[in-house]
Protein backbone atom coordinates (compact mmCIF):
# COMPACT_ATOMS: atom_id res chain seq x y z
CA UNK A 1 0.00 0.00 0.00
CA UNK A 2 2.93 2.47 1.08
CA UNK A 3 4.32 1.76 -2.58
CA UNK A 4 1.49 2.50 -4.43
CA UNK A 5 0.93 5.90 -2.58
CA UNK A 6 4.46 6.62 -2.41
CA UNK A 7 4.11 6.67 -6.29
CA UNK A 8 0.66 7.97 -6.66
CA UNK A 9 2.19 11.09 -4.39
CA UNK A 10 5.25 11.52 -6.95
CA UNK A 11 3.51 11.19 -10.01
CA UNK A 12 0.57 13.27 -8.93
CA UNK A 13 3.15 16.39 -7.80
CA UNK A 14 4.92 16.08 -11.15
CA UNK A 15 1.27 15.88 -13.00
CA UNK A 16 -0.11 19.34 -11.48
CA UNK A 17 3.31 21.17 -11.72
CA UNK A 18 3.54 20.11 -15.37
CA UNK A 19 -0.06 21.34 -16.59
CA UNK A 20 0.76 24.32 -14.04
CA UNK A 21 -2.55 23.62 -11.93
CA UNK A 22 -0.14 24.16 -9.24
CA UNK A 23 2.98 25.79 -8.32
CA UNK A 24 6.09 23.90 -7.31
CA UNK A 25 6.41 25.71 -3.78
CA UNK A 26 2.37 24.86 -3.36
CA UNK A 27 2.67 21.71 -4.43
CA UNK A 28 5.45 20.09 -2.96
CA UNK A 29 3.52 21.27 0.83
CA UNK A 30 0.25 20.49 0.28
CA UNK A 31 0.46 17.23 -1.90
CA UNK A 32 2.71 15.21 0.50
CA UNK A 33 0.62 16.80 3.69
CA UNK A 34 -2.66 15.31 2.22
CA UNK A 35 -1.07 12.03 0.98
CA UNK A 36 0.07 11.85 5.19
CA UNK A 37 -3.32 11.65 5.97
CA UNK A 38 -4.05 9.03 3.52
CA UNK A 39 -1.57 7.43 5.23
CA UNK A 40 -3.18 7.15 8.03
CA UNK A 41 0.38 9.39 10.15
CA UNK A 42 -1.46 13.09 9.75
CA UNK A 43 -0.76 13.25 13.46
CA UNK A 44 2.65 12.63 13.02
CA UNK A 45 3.30 15.53 9.91
CA UNK A 46 4.80 18.21 12.09
CA UNK A 47 7.77 15.72 13.13
CA UNK A 48 8.03 14.04 9.49
CA UNK A 49 8.27 18.27 8.77
CA UNK A 50 10.76 19.32 11.62
CA UNK A 51 13.22 16.27 10.25
CA UNK A 52 12.40 16.83 6.48
CA UNK A 53 13.23 21.22 7.16
CA UNK A 54 16.12 19.83 10.09
CA UNK A 55 17.88 17.65 6.88
CA UNK A 56 17.95 20.48 4.43
CA UNK A 57 18.62 23.29 6.45
CA UNK A 58 22.08 23.75 5.84
CA UNK A 59 21.58 23.05 2.62
CA UNK A 60 19.25 26.33 2.52
CA UNK A 61 21.81 28.55 4.43
CA UNK A 62 24.30 27.31 1.82
CA UNK A 63 22.00 28.95 -1.10
CA UNK A 64 21.26 31.86 0.45
CA UNK A 65 24.84 32.75 1.22
CA UNK A 66 26.17 31.57 -2.01
CA UNK A 67 23.29 33.26 -3.60
CA UNK A 68 24.34 36.78 -1.76
CA UNK A 69 28.19 36.03 -2.75
CA UNK A 70 27.64 35.04 -6.40
CA UNK A 71 25.29 38.13 -6.73
CA UNK A 72 27.91 40.35 -5.38
CA UNK A 73 31.07 38.61 -7.41
CA UNK A 74 28.85 39.57 -10.25
CA UNK A 75 28.17 43.24 -9.39
CA UNK A 76 31.04 44.11 -8.84
CA UNK A 77 32.52 42.92 -11.96
CA UNK A 78 34.55 39.49 -11.79
CA UNK A 79 32.54 37.40 -14.11
CA UNK A 80 32.74 40.38 -17.21
CA UNK A 81 35.47 38.93 -18.62
CA UNK A 82 33.96 35.84 -18.75
CA UNK A 83 31.23 36.55 -20.30
CA UNK A 84 32.40 38.97 -22.86
CA UNK A 85 34.58 36.42 -24.06
CA UNK A 86 31.14 34.14 -23.75
CA UNK A 87 29.62 36.53 -26.09
CA UNK A 88 32.57 37.02 -28.36
CA UNK A 89 32.04 33.46 -29.37
CA UNK A 90 28.65 33.12 -29.89
CA UNK A 91 27.97 36.33 -31.25
CA UNK A 92 24.08 36.51 -31.99
CA UNK A 93 24.28 32.70 -33.59
CA UNK A 94 21.59 30.58 -31.65
CA UNK A 95 23.66 27.34 -32.52
CA UNK A 96 26.48 28.92 -30.49
CA UNK A 97 24.88 29.86 -27.81
CA UNK A 98 23.35 26.54 -26.95
CA UNK A 99 27.09 24.98 -27.37
CA UNK A 100 28.51 27.78 -25.49
CA UNK A 101 25.85 27.21 -22.60
CA UNK A 102 26.88 23.18 -22.57
CA UNK A 103 30.68 24.42 -22.61
CA UNK A 104 30.10 27.07 -19.98
CA UNK A 105 28.18 25.01 -17.48
CA UNK A 106 30.49 21.97 -18.01
CA UNK A 107 33.64 23.84 -17.42
CA UNK A 108 31.88 26.07 -14.09
CA UNK A 109 30.87 21.95 -12.88
CA UNK A 110 34.44 21.60 -12.30
CA UNK A 111 33.87 23.15 -8.60
CA UNK A 112 31.48 20.48 -7.96
CA UNK A 113 28.66 22.33 -6.94
CA UNK A 114 25.36 22.55 -9.20
CA UNK A 115 23.92 26.10 -7.41
CA UNK A 116 26.95 27.41 -8.28
CA UNK A 117 27.26 26.13 -11.86
CA UNK A 118 23.60 27.52 -12.63
CA UNK A 119 24.20 30.91 -11.15
CA UNK A 120 27.10 31.61 -13.16
CA UNK A 121 25.99 30.05 -16.19
CA UNK A 122 22.53 32.07 -16.16
CA UNK A 123 24.15 35.10 -15.71
CA UNK A 124 26.75 34.89 -18.61
CA UNK A 125 24.00 33.30 -20.71
CA UNK A 126 20.49 34.63 -19.92
CA UNK A 127 20.75 38.44 -21.21
CA UNK A 128 21.49 36.29 -24.67
CA UNK A 129 18.28 34.17 -24.73
CA UNK A 130 16.48 36.70 -23.60
CA UNK A 131 17.62 39.28 -26.73
CA UNK A 132 17.30 36.87 -29.12
CA UNK A 133 14.03 35.65 -27.92
CA UNK A 134 15.12 31.48 -27.66
CA UNK A 135 13.86 29.53 -25.57
CA UNK A 136 15.01 29.51 -21.95
CA UNK A 137 13.78 25.66 -21.36
CA UNK A 138 16.86 24.78 -23.84
CA UNK A 139 19.21 26.41 -21.42
CA UNK A 140 17.98 25.15 -18.50
CA UNK A 141 17.76 21.65 -19.53
CA UNK A 142 21.29 22.20 -21.71
CA UNK A 143 22.82 23.30 -18.43
CA UNK A 144 21.31 20.86 -16.01
CA UNK A 145 22.48 17.67 -18.63
CA UNK A 146 25.62 18.90 -18.55
CA UNK A 147 26.00 19.68 -14.53
CA UNK A 148 24.34 16.14 -14.41
CA UNK A 149 27.34 14.59 -16.41
CA UNK A 150 30.20 16.27 -14.31
CA UNK A 151 28.13 15.77 -11.00
CA UNK A 152 29.38 12.55 -10.66
CA UNK A 153 33.64 14.00 -10.06
CA UNK A 154 34.59 12.50 -6.79
CA UNK A 155 34.01 15.78 -4.75
CA UNK A 156 30.32 16.54 -6.60
CA UNK A 157 29.06 14.23 -4.06
CA UNK A 158 27.16 11.24 -5.76
CA UNK A 159 30.77 9.12 -5.93
CA UNK A 160 32.11 9.65 -2.11
CA UNK A 161 28.21 8.61 -1.36
CA UNK A 162 29.09 5.65 -3.47
CA UNK A 163 32.28 4.97 -2.18
CA UNK A 164 31.63 5.52 1.68
CA UNK A 165 28.33 3.41 1.55
CA UNK A 166 30.23 0.45 -0.22
CA UNK A 167 33.78 0.98 1.18
CA UNK A 168 35.10 1.91 -1.72
CA UNK A 169 37.84 3.99 -2.99
CA UNK A 170 36.47 7.20 -4.72
CA UNK A 171 39.13 7.20 -7.33
CA UNK A 172 38.91 3.10 -7.60
CA UNK A 173 35.13 3.86 -8.81
CA UNK A 174 35.87 7.38 -10.37
CA UNK A 175 38.72 6.91 -12.79
CA UNK A 176 37.57 3.91 -14.96
CA UNK A 177 34.48 5.37 -15.20
CA UNK A 178 36.34 8.56 -17.47
CA UNK A 179 35.73 7.74 -20.90
CA UNK A 180 32.16 6.57 -20.24
CA UNK A 181 31.52 9.90 -18.63
CA UNK A 182 33.73 12.07 -21.41
CA UNK A 183 30.96 9.95 -24.25
CA UNK A 184 28.45 11.64 -22.30
CA UNK A 185 29.65 14.80 -21.99
CA UNK A 186 29.92 14.66 -25.82
CA UNK A 187 26.55 13.84 -26.05
CA UNK A 188 25.73 16.32 -24.46
CA UNK A 189 27.52 18.78 -26.40
CA UNK A 190 25.90 16.97 -29.45
CA UNK A 191 22.93 17.46 -27.94
CA UNK A 192 22.62 21.48 -27.45
CA UNK A 193 24.65 21.33 -31.20
CA UNK A 194 20.93 19.69 -32.65
CA UNK A 195 19.00 21.88 -30.40
CA UNK A 196 20.80 25.07 -31.61
CA UNK A 197 20.46 24.36 -35.13
CA UNK A 198 16.84 24.02 -34.41
CA UNK A 199 17.20 27.42 -32.60
CA UNK A 200 18.39 28.39 -35.70
CA UNK A 201 16.16 27.60 -37.77
CA UNK A 202 12.80 28.94 -35.91
CA UNK A 203 14.79 32.08 -35.58
CA UNK A 204 17.05 32.70 -38.36
CA UNK A 205 19.16 35.11 -36.39
CA UNK A 206 22.90 34.87 -37.34
CA UNK A 207 24.69 38.23 -36.41
CA UNK A 208 24.87 40.88 -34.09
CA UNK A 209 23.89 43.30 -36.65
CA UNK A 210 20.62 41.36 -37.77
CA UNK A 211 19.68 41.99 -34.42
CA UNK A 212 20.75 45.63 -33.68
CA UNK A 213 18.80 46.28 -37.35
CA UNK A 214 15.60 44.90 -36.02
CA UNK A 215 15.75 46.68 -33.01
CA UNK A 216 16.25 50.22 -34.67
CA UNK A 217 13.26 49.38 -37.12
CA UNK A 218 11.19 48.82 -34.12
CA UNK A 219 12.47 51.69 -32.47
CA UNK A 220 12.11 54.16 -35.35
CA UNK A 221 8.61 53.55 -36.25
CA UNK A 222 7.73 53.88 -32.01
CA UNK A 223 9.52 57.57 -32.27
CA UNK A 224 7.41 58.40 -36.31
CA UNK A 225 3.85 56.81 -34.29
CA UNK A 226 4.99 58.91 -31.43
CA UNK A 227 6.52 62.03 -33.00
CA UNK A 228 9.13 62.10 -31.00
CA UNK A 229 12.65 61.35 -31.11
CA UNK A 230 13.36 61.87 -27.53
CA UNK A 231 13.97 58.94 -25.05
CA UNK A 232 12.95 55.33 -25.99
CA UNK A 233 12.97 52.53 -23.54
CA UNK A 234 14.13 49.24 -24.55
CA UNK A 235 13.59 46.22 -22.36
CA UNK A 236 16.69 44.55 -21.86
CA UNK A 237 18.40 42.24 -19.12
CA UNK A 238 21.31 43.52 -16.57
CA UNK A 239 22.67 40.88 -14.46
CA UNK A 240 23.77 42.48 -10.96
CA UNK A 241 23.35 45.91 -12.48
CA UNK A 242 21.70 47.21 -9.37
CA UNK A 243 21.32 51.14 -8.26
CA UNK A 244 24.15 51.59 -10.77
CA UNK A 245 21.76 51.05 -14.10
CA UNK A 246 18.20 50.21 -13.15
CA UNK A 247 17.98 52.16 -9.94
CA UNK A 248 18.36 49.35 -7.37
CA UNK A 249 16.34 46.58 -9.21
CA UNK A 250 19.82 44.22 -9.61
CA UNK A 251 20.25 40.80 -9.11
CA UNK A 252 19.57 38.42 -12.43
CA UNK A 253 16.10 39.83 -13.73
CA UNK A 254 14.63 42.07 -16.48
CA UNK A 255 14.68 45.88 -16.42
CA UNK A 256 14.29 49.29 -18.56
CA UNK A 257 17.64 50.75 -19.77
CA UNK A 258 16.82 54.08 -21.19
CA UNK A 259 18.93 54.58 -24.52
CA UNK A 260 19.26 58.45 -25.20
CA UNK A 261 18.68 59.69 -29.42
CA UNK A 262 19.70 62.42 -30.55
CA UNK A 263 16.77 64.06 -32.85
CA UNK A 264 17.17 66.59 -35.90
CA UNK A 265 14.35 68.81 -37.36
CA UNK A 266 12.80 65.72 -38.38
CA UNK A 267 12.01 64.46 -35.16
CA UNK A 268 13.40 61.11 -36.01
CA UNK A 269 16.84 59.51 -34.31
CA UNK A 270 18.74 56.49 -35.09
CA UNK A 271 21.05 54.16 -33.06
CA UNK A 272 21.88 52.18 -35.57
CA UNK A 273 25.28 50.87 -35.67
CA UNK A 274 27.93 52.10 -38.30
CA UNK A 275 29.26 49.63 -41.00
CA UNK A 276 32.47 49.35 -38.99
CA UNK A 277 30.81 48.51 -36.31
CA UNK A 278 28.33 46.06 -37.88
CA UNK A 279 31.33 43.92 -38.29
CA UNK A 280 34.14 44.28 -36.01
CA UNK A 281 34.50 45.15 -32.25
CA UNK A 282 31.48 47.01 -31.85
CA UNK A 283 28.99 44.34 -32.32
CA UNK A 284 30.36 42.69 -29.27
CA UNK A 285 30.63 46.09 -27.20
CA UNK A 286 27.03 47.43 -28.05
CA UNK A 287 25.63 47.32 -23.98
CA UNK A 288 22.51 45.94 -24.99
CA UNK A 289 23.71 42.78 -25.50
CA UNK A 290 26.63 42.20 -23.39
CA UNK A 291 23.93 41.69 -20.29
CA UNK A 292 26.72 43.16 -17.85
CA UNK A 293 26.16 47.36 -17.77
CA UNK A 294 29.85 48.22 -18.43
CA UNK A 295 29.18 51.27 -16.38
CA UNK A 296 27.23 49.99 -13.60
CA UNK A 297 27.96 51.98 -10.15
CA UNK A 298 28.87 48.43 -8.28
CA UNK A 299 31.87 47.26 -10.37
CA UNK A 300 35.04 47.43 -8.48
CA UNK A 301 37.96 46.80 -10.74
CA UNK A 302 40.65 47.88 -8.47
CA UNK A 303 39.55 45.22 -6.62
CA UNK A 304 39.32 42.81 -9.00
CA UNK A 305 42.28 40.47 -8.37
CA UNK A 306 40.57 40.44 -4.35
CA UNK A 307 37.67 39.21 -5.89
CA UNK A 308 39.51 36.45 -8.05
CA UNK A 309 41.50 35.43 -5.24
CA UNK A 310 38.49 34.96 -3.22
CA UNK A 311 36.65 32.98 -5.13
CA UNK A 312 39.61 30.86 -5.80
CA UNK A 313 40.71 30.17 -2.39
CA UNK A 314 36.40 29.57 -1.50
CA UNK A 315 36.57 26.57 -4.27
CA UNK A 316 39.63 25.39 -2.79
CA UNK A 317 38.19 25.10 0.65
CA UNK A 318 34.82 23.64 -0.88
CA UNK A 319 36.93 20.67 -2.86
CA UNK A 320 39.66 19.58 0.41
CA UNK A 321 36.07 20.34 2.52
CA UNK A 322 38.38 22.92 5.31
CA UNK A 323 35.00 23.71 6.62
CA UNK A 324 31.36 22.71 5.95
CA UNK A 325 30.11 24.23 2.89
CA UNK A 326 27.00 26.71 4.21
CA UNK A 327 29.91 27.94 6.38
CA UNK A 328 32.47 28.77 3.80
CA UNK A 329 29.57 30.57 1.99
CA UNK A 330 28.84 32.66 5.35
CA UNK A 331 32.21 33.54 6.12
CA UNK A 332 33.11 34.52 2.24
CA UNK A 333 29.67 36.38 1.34
CA UNK A 334 30.11 38.40 4.58
CA UNK A 335 34.10 39.73 3.77
CA UNK A 336 32.91 40.02 0.12
CA UNK A 337 30.28 42.98 1.01
CA UNK A 338 32.50 43.94 3.67
CA UNK A 339 35.55 44.66 1.20
CA UNK A 340 33.91 45.76 -2.05
CA UNK A 341 30.73 47.62 0.00
CA UNK A 342 32.55 49.33 3.34
CA UNK A 343 29.25 51.35 3.77
CA UNK A 344 26.52 50.05 5.46
CA UNK A 345 23.50 51.69 3.39
CA UNK A 346 25.99 49.47 0.21
CA UNK A 347 25.72 46.81 1.75
CA UNK A 348 22.13 46.97 2.51
CA UNK A 349 21.28 47.83 -1.17
CA UNK A 350 23.17 45.22 -2.36
CA UNK A 351 21.34 42.28 -0.35
CA UNK A 352 17.85 43.94 -1.11
CA UNK A 353 19.28 43.57 -4.70
CA UNK A 354 19.18 39.72 -3.98
CA UNK A 355 16.91 39.02 -1.63
CA UNK A 356 14.49 38.00 -4.48
CA UNK A 357 16.39 35.15 -5.68
CA UNK A 358 17.22 34.37 -2.03
CA UNK A 359 13.46 34.20 -0.95
CA UNK A 360 12.69 32.05 -3.77
CA UNK A 361 15.09 29.16 -3.48
CA UNK A 362 15.43 28.98 0.17
CA UNK A 363 11.43 29.63 0.18
CA UNK A 364 11.24 26.47 -2.28
CA UNK A 365 13.87 24.54 -0.59
CA UNK A 366 11.99 24.20 2.76
CA UNK A 367 9.09 23.23 0.90
CA UNK A 368 11.20 20.66 -0.69
CA UNK A 369 11.89 19.48 2.87
CA UNK A 370 8.03 18.73 3.69
CA UNK A 371 8.10 16.42 0.50
CA UNK A 372 11.21 14.04 1.34
CA UNK A 373 10.30 14.76 5.06
CA UNK A 374 7.08 12.31 4.16
CA UNK A 375 8.27 10.40 2.10
CA UNK A 376 10.80 9.29 4.48
CA UNK A 377 8.92 9.50 7.75
CA UNK A 378 5.84 7.30 6.45
CA UNK A 379 8.15 4.77 4.93
CA UNK A 380 7.17 5.48 1.20
CA UNK A 381 10.67 5.69 0.01
CA UNK A 382 12.06 2.20 1.43
CA UNK A 383 8.48 0.30 0.86
CA UNK A 384 9.26 1.93 -3.09
CA UNK A 385 13.36 0.71 -3.00
CA UNK A 386 12.10 -2.47 -1.75
CA UNK A 387 9.68 -3.01 -4.07
CA UNK A 388 11.87 -2.14 -7.14
CA UNK A 389 15.19 -4.59 -5.24
CA UNK A 390 12.77 -6.84 -5.21
CA UNK A 391 11.09 -7.00 -8.57
CA UNK A 392 14.41 -7.64 -9.94
CA UNK A 393 14.38 -11.40 -11.79
CA UNK A 394 17.06 -14.21 -10.59
CA UNK A 395 17.92 -14.72 -14.10
CA UNK A 396 19.24 -10.92 -13.77
CA UNK A 397 21.66 -11.50 -11.00
CA UNK A 398 25.02 -11.69 -12.76
CA UNK A 399 23.76 -8.48 -14.29
CA UNK A 400 23.33 -6.89 -11.65
CA UNK A 401 25.34 -3.64 -12.49
CA UNK A 402 23.35 -3.44 -15.48
CA UNK A 403 20.41 -3.27 -13.27
CA UNK A 404 21.68 -1.00 -11.14
CA UNK A 405 22.46 1.32 -13.65
CA UNK A 406 18.87 1.18 -15.09
CA UNK A 407 17.27 1.98 -11.89
CA UNK A 408 19.31 4.45 -11.30
CA UNK A 409 17.28 6.57 -13.72
CA UNK A 410 13.72 6.39 -11.23
CA UNK A 411 15.53 5.77 -8.70
CA UNK A 412 17.74 9.06 -8.09
CA UNK A 413 15.17 11.45 -9.95
CA UNK A 414 12.14 10.21 -7.71
CA UNK A 415 14.49 9.95 -4.28
CA UNK A 416 17.59 12.27 -2.96
CA UNK A 417 21.24 10.97 -3.60
CA UNK A 418 21.45 10.20 0.31
CA UNK A 419 18.10 7.77 0.09
CA UNK A 420 19.61 6.12 -3.13
CA UNK A 421 23.18 5.45 -2.22
CA UNK A 422 23.01 4.30 1.58
CA UNK A 423 19.30 3.22 1.36
CA UNK A 424 19.23 1.60 -2.12
CA UNK A 425 22.52 0.91 -3.42
CA UNK A 426 23.97 -1.97 -0.46
CA UNK A 427 21.09 -3.56 -1.19
CA UNK A 428 21.96 -3.71 -4.96
CA UNK A 429 25.79 -4.00 -3.82
CA UNK A 430 24.81 -7.58 -1.92
CA UNK A 431 22.62 -8.81 -4.23
CA UNK A 432 25.64 -8.62 -7.24
CA UNK A 433 27.80 -10.24 -4.57
CA UNK A 434 25.57 -13.11 -4.72
CA UNK A 435 26.35 -13.49 -8.13
CA UNK A 436 29.74 -12.68 -8.25
CA UNK A 437 29.93 -9.16 -9.19
CA UNK A 438 32.29 -7.08 -8.01
CA UNK A 439 30.86 -4.17 -6.06
CA UNK A 440 32.96 -1.25 -7.95
CA UNK A 441 30.85 -2.28 -11.23
CA UNK A 442 28.12 -1.75 -9.06
CA UNK A 443 29.04 1.52 -7.30
CA UNK A 444 30.36 2.71 -10.74
CA UNK A 445 26.82 1.81 -12.41
CA UNK A 446 25.17 3.76 -9.79
CA UNK A 447 26.27 6.83 -11.46
CA UNK A 448 24.67 6.53 -14.60
CA UNK A 449 21.72 8.44 -13.45
CA UNK A 450 23.46 11.59 -12.51
CA UNK A 451 22.18 13.44 -15.72
CA UNK A 452 18.92 13.22 -15.24
CA UNK A 453 18.84 13.48 -11.01
CA UNK A 454 19.86 17.42 -11.53
CA UNK A 455 16.55 18.23 -12.89
CA UNK A 456 14.66 16.10 -9.83
CA UNK A 457 12.36 18.33 -7.93
CA UNK A 458 13.98 17.05 -4.52
CA UNK A 459 17.34 18.88 -5.73
CA UNK A 460 17.48 22.07 -4.32
CA UNK A 461 19.92 23.35 -7.20
CA UNK A 462 17.25 23.05 -9.63
CA UNK A 463 15.19 25.91 -8.25
CA UNK A 464 18.29 28.39 -8.75
CA UNK A 465 18.36 26.90 -12.03
CA UNK A 466 15.34 27.40 -13.12
CA UNK A 467 14.21 30.73 -10.17
CA UNK A 468 17.41 32.79 -11.85
CA UNK A 469 16.13 31.99 -15.34
CA UNK A 470 12.65 32.75 -14.80
CA UNK A 471 11.48 29.56 -16.47
CA UNK A 472 8.19 27.61 -14.55
CA UNK A 473 9.31 24.36 -13.04
CA UNK A 474 6.72 22.20 -14.87
CA UNK A 475 8.19 23.63 -18.81
CA UNK A 476 11.77 22.63 -17.58
CA UNK A 477 10.83 19.05 -16.37
CA UNK A 478 8.70 18.32 -19.72
CA UNK A 479 11.63 19.37 -21.33
CA UNK A 480 14.42 18.14 -20.20
CA UNK A 481 13.34 14.70 -18.67
CA UNK A 482 13.34 13.06 -22.36
CA UNK A 483 17.12 14.53 -22.73
CA UNK A 484 18.73 13.91 -19.47
CA UNK A 485 17.00 10.02 -19.60
CA UNK A 486 18.96 9.58 -23.11
CA UNK A 487 22.27 10.81 -22.08
CA UNK A 488 22.14 8.58 -18.63
CA UNK A 489 21.55 5.71 -21.44
CA UNK A 490 23.95 6.91 -23.08
CA UNK A 491 26.85 6.45 -20.44
CA UNK A 492 25.33 3.42 -19.15
CA UNK A 493 25.75 2.09 -22.94
CA UNK A 494 29.22 3.34 -23.06
CA UNK A 495 30.28 1.90 -19.46
CA UNK A 496 29.03 -1.55 -20.93
CA UNK A 497 30.67 -0.99 -24.16
CA UNK A 498 33.84 -0.37 -22.34
CA UNK A 499 33.69 -2.99 -19.95
CA UNK A 500 33.49 -0.51 -17.17
CA UNK A 501 29.84 -1.71 -15.89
Amino acid sequence: MLTILGFTMIATFLVLIMMKKMSPIAALVLIPALFCVFVGKGAHLGDYVIEGVGTLAPTAAMLMFAIVYFGVMIDVGLFDPVVRGILKFCKADPMRIVVGTALLAAIVSLDGDGSTTFMITVSAMYPLYKRLKMSLVVMTGVAATANGVMNTLPWGGPTARAATALKLDAGDIFVPMIPALAVGLVAVIALSYVLGLRERKRLGVLSLADVLEKETEKEREKETADGTGTEIETETVLVGAGAGASGGSGGVGGGKVRFAKSTGASGSGTDAPSESESEGEGEEDDVRLQGLDPNRATLRPKLYWFNALLTAVLLTAMIMELLPIPVLFLLAAALALTVNFPNIPDQRERLAAHADNVLNVSGMVFAAAVFTGVLQGTGMVDSMAKWLVDGIPDGMGPHMAVVTGALSLPLTYFMSNDGFYFGVLPVLAEAGAAHGVSPLEIARASLVGQPLHMSSPLVPAVYVLVGMAKVDFGDHTKFVVKWAALTSLVVLGSGILFGII
